[in-house]
């Protein structure tokens, strides 16, 4: 099995046209927000080859992130839809409002500024939580269900891990894949419960290397 041990901070034009190769061929990994927080995994790409990811302690993955083998094989990934809570409101200063009381319960937070029909408009994204959305609801707020790639927001201190994306990606595969400006945090929400909150732990392994 390919083991993918280190992340690329640039990538040339000839890796570039390699990627959209393996596009083509679907060989490519397509993870959720859960998966990519972990630093040591196991996953299947699109086309389904079994491969390993284990990388230092960097951060979350983030959607058109590459890896690279000891060997020099590439493998990309992209961030996959995943069903999440989108947060809008008539006016600015309740949104923004809303992203306090989510962040003042250390929830995952996904930022995004959109034009829809012409009107621009801000959202808020966060994993689907009933309690928070009859919390956000509650202070008149507008709540749905969707599925996007979902990146939430770093830490402000976290300088250079990642990059965030305020545009749509188009990807040679026949997905895709729209990026909201974003990035990532995590911590998760522990439902029904304001000031108890579970917390994961991204460099656990998920599955095992065989």
């Amino acid at each position: 099995m390919k083991i993918f041990n280190t992340r690329l901070s640039t990538v040339s034009d000839i890796q570039k046209a390699q990627l959209a190769e393996q596009q083509q061929a679907d060989d490519y990994l397509l993870l959720d927000f859960d998966t990519r927080q972990h630093s040591r995994f196991r996953a299947m790409t699109v086309s389904g080859e079994a491969v390993g990811v284990d990388l230092p302690r960097t951060g979350v993955l983030k959607g058109d992130d590459v890896l690279i083998s000891a060997t020099g094989e590439l493998m990309q990934v992209i961030a996959k839809p995943q069903a999440v809570t989108k947060v809008t409101a008539d006016d600015d200063f309740l949104l923004m409002k809303g992203a306090y009381h989510l962040g003042n319960r250390h929830v995952p937070l996904m930022f995004d500024h959109s034009f829809d029909q012409g009107d621009a408009g801000y959202a808020l994204y966060f994993e689907n939580d009933h309690v928070l959305a009859q919390m956000l609801e509650n202070l008149g707020l507008h709540t749905e269900s969707t599925s996007v790639p979902f990146e939430p927001e770093t830490g402000a201190y976290q300088s250079g891990q990642g990059h965030s994306h305020s545009h749509s990606h188009s990807h040679l595969s026949s997905d895709a894949h729209s990026h909201p400006h974003s990035t990532s945090h995590s911590h998760k929400h522990e439902q029904g419960h304001e000031s108890g909150h579970s917390h994961s732990h991204p460099d656990e392994p998920v599955g095992q290397f065989k």
